[in-house]
């Protein structure tokens, strides 16, 4: 399903260190992972797969109290003459576990922080369907990708029949936005419970 999308880069979310390794080597492409916990004892956590070469990588911490160990993947896409930092997300399912992430999501711990000079591009599951206070502090920052621009309905879970909106992209304004589908296929209902989103950018 992933090599049917032909994408530069991909970011995953809920995945294990040796599916990244598989999938890479499938696709001949690089890839970066944060484990953000154990799961039945292997590493597990979020990805990205890039047919550009990928420069620095980091994972940030974003877990609250005793809730599920959460984070944030970054690795930083390299471009002739240009540097994107991507993003990759998987926010927590409780109201102020949220709250707390968001805030810490554009502190100058994460997207805030001195040295990323190149534009941003934030992807992932927010597990936020409402206009929470994080969808209002991304929106305020950056451009949203806004599915409904392209088709009639934003709703990418669960995958067999979409009731929820929790995927989302988000991206400094100096990228243009050129396409965004919502990816609908026999082979994506069985990798996922979450259907992939698909952008186009432009410099």
């Amino acid at each position: 399903m992933i090599a049917t999308l032909d994408a530069d880069v991909i970011a995953l979310q809920e995945i294990y260190g040796d599916q990244v390794e598989y999938l890479a080597g499938e696709l001949g492409f690089e890839s970066s992972f944060g484990e953000n916990r154990t799961l039945r004892t292997r590493p597990y956590g979020n990805a990205i797969l890039s047919r550009l070469p990928l420069g620095t990588t980091k994972n940030y911490d974003l877990t609250h109290g005793r809730r599920e160990r959460r984070g944030i993947l970054r690795s930083d896409v390299q471009l002739p003459g240009k540097t994107l930092h991507l993003f990759d997300v998987h926010l927590g399912t409780a109201f102020l576990e949220r709250r707390y992430q968001g805030r810490e999501l554009l502190s100058d711990r994460i997207l805030a922080q001195i040295g990323l000079t190149g534009p941003r591009v934030i992807v992932g599951d927010f597990n936020e369907w409402t206009r929470g206070l994080c969808t209002q502090l991304m929106s305020a920052q950056f451009a949203a990708a806004d599915l409904k621009k392209f088709r009639r309905s934003a709703r990418t879970y669960p995958g067999f029949l979409p009731m929820l909106n929790l995927d989302h992209i988000y991206f400094d304004r100096e990228l243009d936005l050129r396409s965004l589908e919502l990816h609908r296929s026999r082979t994506a209902l069985v990798a996922s419970d979450h259907l992939p989103l698909v952008a186009e950018f432009h410099f």
